[in-house]
């Protein structure tokens, strides 16, 4: 239990800060981002509501919340392609940029860690969002502020 209670941890605590520090945005593709982001932290909610027994299990939801979380995670790299696209709200790091191969290669990460998630039982949603919340806590500890 105290492993499950850690990866909802982790999956929130990755991808909360994209969603409450970002209203003054103004370049369309950084708000594209954080909608993007936000879309994979609403997903990995309700994962985790699910895990943690705060919503019943719904194979069915699970599913679709892992399809929307790697759908998102397939299209990051594209959407951050360009290192002009920047905002003086964006928490994106130069580093990004930098080495752009590895970010990629985190993203697929995430993709590879939703699509692996075996949505038809509350164990397997469990063990699937600990990898998941290891993916994106690997790319927000070096590409995000």
């Amino acid at each position: 239990m105290k492993h499950l209670k850690t990866a909802v941890l982790l999956a929130a605590v990755a991808l909360a800060g994209p969603v409450l520090a970002h209203g003054d945005v103004k370049n369309p593709v950084v708000k594209m981002r954080h909608a993007a982001m936000k879309a994979i932290a609403d997903n990995t909610k309700v994962l985790g509501e699910m895990a943690k027994g705060a919503l019943p299990f719904d194979a069915a939801k699970a599913q679709e919340a892992a399809v929307a979380i790697a759908a998102q995670a397939a299209m990051t790299p594209a959407m951050f392609e360009d290192p002009s696209n920047t905002d003086p709200k964006s928490e994106a790091l130069p580093a990004i940029w930098e080495d752009f191969a590895d970010f990629t290669a985190k993203s697929d990460a995430l993709v590879a860690a939703a699509e692996g998630v075996d949505t038809s039982t509350l164990d397997g949603v469990r063990a699937g969002l600990g990898q998941i919340g290891g993916a994106c806590k690997a790319c927000h500890s070096k590409y995000r502020e």
